[in-house]
């Protein structure tokens, strides 16, 4: 009986060697879908997928300069890692060969000549002024399809704030001349990768872009990555630099890793997804992040908060990725570089920053950094203390570790600012003091001119809440185009576009008015605003022309005054030459005591107003308007 069960055991042994020997390696596909040579750090990380994947024997090429480092084999059967050396390769067509017991497939993969090197790209700076603006939002290209085939279920209707609106890229391409007309001078452009996520039951999509379901592939919604690259080209021939937003702390849950995990620490707290079995319905071990950025900086965090601020999901449909799997983080970091390479982007906009593994992210931004020196990533960092936003910053003295992140984004003024417009200004906290007290803490930062500031974005309500009063943004518009920031603006702010969040995100992320088929109205065109909305872009148009190539902005020194008598005064400096901003905070008529500010004025006589062209006398005290805002130049 014994030799019988061991005859038998032999035969099935056989029988499955030869039955894995006629069959070929499956390969569904290859993440980068190319390389480039050339790179300072010559090692690529391949990401194969396919079936059963996993029992390869030996990958292996002639390729000349190409050596196969080493291949990770992952928990499940599906994924391969190749990590490949191409420290002396040429640009060309090599071939990779998958053995299976002697089984050979070959697959072709291309190695690309870069463009330029690294130090060559360019990142945006505090010259530049971001517009940013949602894809799906904006404005409809000739062309667009009404239905992608392939993608899962999706409606799009603009009767309905939560939906896909059909917005896109190429609507975005045509439209090129009219930030070049307002002033601006870099595209944010909200996420563009594929988020191929069904519309819910309850009417919501993820038109805004933030889960992703293919890392290497735009939205087919928006178009192509062949649209995305014309798009960044065209813009560069017009002097427009482009942002790319990008998403490191989460996926969306239609993304293949999320139905077949890597490894079983690819996700944080995976165990919920094997609980739930492949849907986003959350259940009793489904962990939700607090949204508490605290305990990431807090000395006494405890453990407790601070797994569930970085290891919580930030919504059930977005499983978040675990930046501590160090293959996870490498998958990552090539993606930003590919872009880069791939389409010209001059910057990277990361949402949820704090939210992800910090010492993950640092190795992103010191390797992206090495790479690309003169390029410049932005963290969205959300919370309103500057001690907080600084330590974020690249070469911070209050971290003891170095995040690399070169800028982050001024919380702190955007919530200082959304109090101040509802307060009258007085003798001590209330009003513009508290954009004085707030700058007043700039001496945390390592460097001032690496902070991004905004007045509102797609995540707040509008300036403006549900009203038009064009005199606070107009203070708010010059105050955060004249300080030592890289100004942020928001679509739509330069026509009086307003919405709270009150009762859904889609009301702060209206279409513009003109970018879609059947619009009766268009702001694009002089001719097509209203009175009061071309006299908004024509002012700010101004504002922005003139901080164009304008040193005293770019490189000036800065010198704020205590708010005096409601009147908050700031004062960039630069090689004999001066922009005064002042600010009438209160809703009264109010004088300006020049004396208050000889250090700045000296003897000054006269001053231009860059907003209206109207000279003043800085030889005598200067009256004042309710809410007045002037920008002298002398």
């Amino acid at each position: 009986m014994k030799r019988i069960y061991i005859f038998m055991t032999m035969l099935m042994v056989s029988v499955m060697t030869m039955s894995a020997a006629k069959q070929k390696v499956s390969i569904d596909r290859i993440d980068p879908i190319d390389w480039y040579v050339g790179m300072k750090n010559p090692t690529v990380q391949l990401m194969v997928y396919g079936k059963g994947i996993r029992d390869v024997e030996s990958v292996t090429t002639n390729y000349p300069g190409v050596t196969i480092d080493s291949l990770v084999r992952l928990d499940s059967p599906n994924y391969l890692l190749v990590y490949m050396n191409l420290k002396d390769a040429q640009p060309g067509t090599m071939k990779l060969t998958f053995d299976v017991r002697g089984k050979k497939s070959e697959v072709a993969y291309q190695l690309k000549q870069r463009e330029m090197s690294g130090d060559r790209r360019m990142g945006f700076t505090n010259a530049d002024v971001l517009y940013m603006l949602m894809p799906d939002r904006f404005a409809q290209g000739a062309g667009h399809p009404t239905q992608v085939k392939g993608m899962r279920a999706y409606k799009e209707d603009r009767s309905q704030p939560s939906l896909r609106h059909g917005g896109d890229l190429n609507g975005i391409r045509e439209h090129l001349d009219y930030f070049c007309e307002l002033g601006v001078t870099a595209l944010w452009l909200t996420p563009v990768l594929e988020n191929d996520s069904p519309d819910n039951e309850n009417g919501y999509s993820t038109y805004h872009g933030y889960a992703t379901t293919d890392y290497y592939r735009v939205d087919p919604r928006f178009g192509t990555n062949a649209d995305y690259r014309r798009l960044c080209d065209e813009a560069h021939a017009k002097g427009l630099k482009v942002v790319m937003d990008m998403i490191f702390n989460h996926s969306g849950f239609e993304h293949p890793w999320v139905a077949d995990m890597p490894t079983k620490d690819w996700f944080n707290l995976p165990e919920w997804l094997e609980e739930s079995g492949g849907t986003s319905t959350p259940t009793k071990s489904f962990l939700q992040t607090s949204y508490k950025l605290t305990p990431v900086k807090d000395p006494y965090a405890s453990k407790f908060d601070l797994k569930e601020t970085v290891d919580g999901w930030f919504v059930p449909t977005m499983p978040d990725l675990n930046q501590r799997n160090q293959h996870v983080m490498t998958y990552l970091i090539q993606n930003s570089k590919w872009w880069i390479e791939t389409v010209g982007i001059d910057g990277i906009r990361m949402d949820t920053y704090p939210y992800a593994d910090a010492k993950g992210m640092a190795r992103w931004m010191k390797e992206l950094d090495e790479e690309y020196p003169n390029f410049n990533t932005v963290g969205e960092t959300w919370v309103t203390e500057p001690a907080y936003t600084a330590s974020w910053q690249k070469d911070s003295r209050l971290s003891k570790d170095n995040s690399y992140l070169k800028t982050v984004m001024d919380f702190s003024f955007f919530d200082k600012l959304s109090q101040a417009k509802n307060e009258e200004t007085d003798a001590w906290w209330q009003g513009l003091n508290r954009l004085y007290n707030s700058f007043v803490y700039d001496y945390l930062y390592e460097d001032p001119l690496h902070v991004m500031a905004f007045i509102d974005n797609h995540d707040t309500d509008r300036f403006l809440g549900n009203g038009r009063d064009t005199l606070m943004l107009k203070q708010a518009l010059a105050l955060l185009m004249t300080i030592r920031r890289i100004p942020q603006l928001y679509y739509g702010t330069e026509i009086l576009m307003n919405g709270t969040k009150e009762v859904t995100d889609g009301n702060v992320r209206k279409d513009f008015p003109g970018g879609f088929p059947g619009d009766t109205h268009n702001a694009f065109t002089a001719e097509g605003r209203t009175k009061a909305e071309a006299d908004m872009f024509r002012w700010l148009s101004r504002l922005l022309h003139w901080r164009q190539n304008n040193d005293v902005i770019v490189k000036g020194t800065q010198t704020q005054f205590i708010p005096y008598n409601g009147i908050y005064v700031i004062a960039r400096q630069y090689q004999g030459k001066t922009a005064l901003t002042i600010l009438n905070g209160t809703t009264q008529p109010a004088t300006m005591e020049v004396k208050r500010y000889a250090e700045v004025i000296g003897n000054t006589g006269r001053a231009k107003d860059i907003l209206t062209g109207r000279f003043y006398d800085l030889s005598q005290d200067l009256k004042l308007k309710p809410r007045q805002s002037l920008i002298l130049s002398y």
